[in-house]
C-alpha cells in the first residue's frame, strides 16, 4: 500500500504530447530468450480556476529468440478538463529485428497513431533499414540506423491536404550504465522528406531509469520535437517531461 500511495504523490506529467515514439525505449535489454516486456500508468490530478485530470498508459511487450526480436509498444493519454476531454493521443509501434551480425541487424517497423492536440487524425507508416552498434562496451552502448520509410498523415487543420511521402529516418543512440541500479538513454532522430529536405522533424528523448527493487523503477523522461512544417496553427516545436514508476516482466 505505501508503494500505492508513494506511486500516485511521486508521479506527474509536463505534456506536450510528442509525434516521434523513440524506438530505442521499446527495448529491453535482456539475454533470456522468451516473452518479457513493462507496463506503465501514470495519473494527474490539479484544481485550480478548472478541475483538471490526466491519465496515460504504457504497455511493451517484446519476444526474443535467438537472432530474432519483436518489439510492440502502445501508448494513450487522455487529458479532461471541467468533465470535457481536451486532448487524447495514442500510438502503436510494431518492430522486427534480424541480428545477422553481432555488431549489424536488419529492422522492419510499421506505426500507427493520432494525436488531436497536434491536430493529427491520422499517421501511419511503414519502414525498413539497418541498425549498427557502435561499441562493445557493456556500461556504455552506441547504436547509429538508417532507415527509408513510407508516410501517410491525415490533419485536420482544415487546411493541409492528404499528405503521402518517402522520409529517411535517421537516429543516434546511446545507453549509459554508471551503477548497477542506474541508467540513461538518450536518442536523437532526424527525419528528412527525401523529395524536399527542407522539410523535417527534429527530436530527442533522454530517459534516467533508477532501480527501486525488483522489477520496479522510477523513470523521467523528457522529450524534445521540432517540425519544420506541422498543422496550422500548431508550433513547430514541442517538448514532454514525465516522471513515474514502471513495472518491468520477464
Amino acid at each position: 500500500m505505501k508503494y500505492f500511495l508513494a506511486l500516485l504523490f511521486l508521479s506527474f506529467s509536463f505534456i506536450a504530447q510528442s509525434q516521434i515514439l523513440n524506438a530505442e525505449s521499446l527495448r529491453k535489454v535482456t539475454d533470456t530468450s522468451g516473452f518479457s516486456g513493462s507496463v506503465s500508468l501514470g495519473f494527474s490530478l490539479k484544481r485550480d480556476v478548472n478541475d483538471y485530470f490526466a491519465f496515460s498508459s504504457s504497455t511493451h511487450l517484446q519476444y526474443k529468440m535467438n537472432k530474432h526480436l519483436v518489439l510492440l509498444k502502445n501508448d494513450i493519454e487522455l487529458k479532461n478538463i471541467e468533465g470535457n476531454k481536451f486532448e487524447n493521443a495514442g500510438i502503436t509501434h510494431l518492430r522486427y529485428n534480424y541480428r545477422f551480425h553481432p555488431r549489424i541487424a536488419w529492422e522492419v517497423f510499421a506505426q500507427a497513431q493520432y494525436n488531436k492536440v497536434s491536430k493529427i487524425d491520422f499517421r501511419g507508416l511503414v519502414g525498413i533499414g539497418p541498425r549498427f552498434k557502435l561499441t562493445t562496451s557493456e556500461k556504455y552502448k552506441f547504436y547509429l540506423g538508417t532507415h527509408i520509410m513510407y508516410e501517410q498523415e491525415e490533419l485536420s487543420d482544415g487546411i493541409t491536404p492528404l499528405q503521402r511521402d518517402f522520409r529517411s529516418t535517421s537516429y543516434l543512440s546511446f545507453s549509459l550504465y554508471p551503477t548497477e541500479t542506474i541508467s540513461l538513454v538518450s536518442t536523437t532522430y532526424y527525419q528528412p522528406k527525401l523529395k524536399d529536405f527542407s522539410d523535417y522533424r527534429l527530436s530527442n528523448q533522454s530517459s534516467l531509469l533508477i532501480d527501486l527493487f525488483k522489477n520496479f523503477a522510477f523513470k523521467t523522461t523528457y522529450t524534445f520535437i521540432y517540425d519544420e512544417t506541422p498543422a496550422n496553427g500548431i508550433p513547430n516545436s514541442q517538448y514532454n517531461l514525465e516522471s513515474g514508476f514502471v513495472y518491468s516482466f520477464d
